[in-house]
């Protein structure tokens, strides 16, 4: 596990940015492609922002990627609390990507549950049965949460599905997310979480008693591949 402290947050997006970049020419010049799986909120949003300008765009094959979601709220396309709205209006709408390989986590017309099923086999259609992603990135919440993985929720304890849907109470809405298992299979993860209000969950995560029921991102192995993109407010 790589552990990365930045000083102030444009440097800390370059960075990621810079790492996106490296390892999909890696990728692509390993096995032709680059399967990725992106998260929401405010800092996936400052990367895309920065892929999206000349500076990075020129330097990536985006012909040769696969796009999929970490997580979604169960929202139409174009509702503002989309994560794939937001992921095509910063960065896939503006660089030659290949539409065709792009999976939202979303469709009309469906249950979440029946959806989470058909958007496993989306994955294994590109990856195959025992593939793993080549780059997963992921945020963390100030109570520990990853994807849709929040605490004291069943989705935890899921060991077999790559896919999961279901209706989270406090926030009264159906969210779907990649598990666990299938986190964990990834060649490459970057957690980017900074900020005074993740402090605690961070220290519980990274120093404290291995309890994923209160802290979920724990679930995730820090395993070679894996870094962590953070700040001294959130690292302390």
């Amino acid at each position: 596990m790589n552990i990365i402290v930045f000083d102030d947050l444009d440097t800390l997006y370059k960075k990621a940015a810079d790492t996106f970049v490296d390892l999909s020419e890696k990728s692509i010049n390993k096995h032709n492609r680059f399967v990725v799986a992106l998260s929401g909120g405010s800092s996936p949003k400052a990367i895309f922002k920065l892929l999206a300008t000349e500076e990075y765009s020129q330097k990536i094959d985006w012909n040769k990627i696969y796009f999929f979601w970490v997580d979604e709220r169960w929202v139409s396309l174009e509702d503002e609390k989309s994560n794939a709205k937001m992921t095509f209006e910063t960065l896939l709408d503006k660089v030659p990507v290949n539409k065709d390989q792009i999976f939202p986590m979303y469709k009309d017309g469906i249950k979440p549950e029946d959806y989470a099923k058909e958007y496993e086999m989306q994955i294994k259609n590109i990856l195959g049965n025992e593939g793993s992603f080549d780059f997963i990135l992921l945020g963390m919440g100030d109570d520990g949460h990853t994807a849709s993985l929040f605490p004291g929720e069943p989705v935890l304890h899921e060991n077999e599905k790559w896919v999961d849907a279901y209706y989270l109470k406090p926030q009264e809405m159906f969210r779907i997310t990649l598990t666990a298992p299938v986190i964990n299979k990834a060649e490459n993860i970057l957690v980017v979480a900074f900020g005074e209000s993740k402090k605690h969950a961070l220290n519980e995560v990274l120093n404290g008693e291995y309890n994923p029921e209160l802290y979920p991102l724990q679930l995730i192995k820090k395993k070679e591949g894996f870094q962590f993109f953070t700040d001294e407010k959130a690292k302390g």
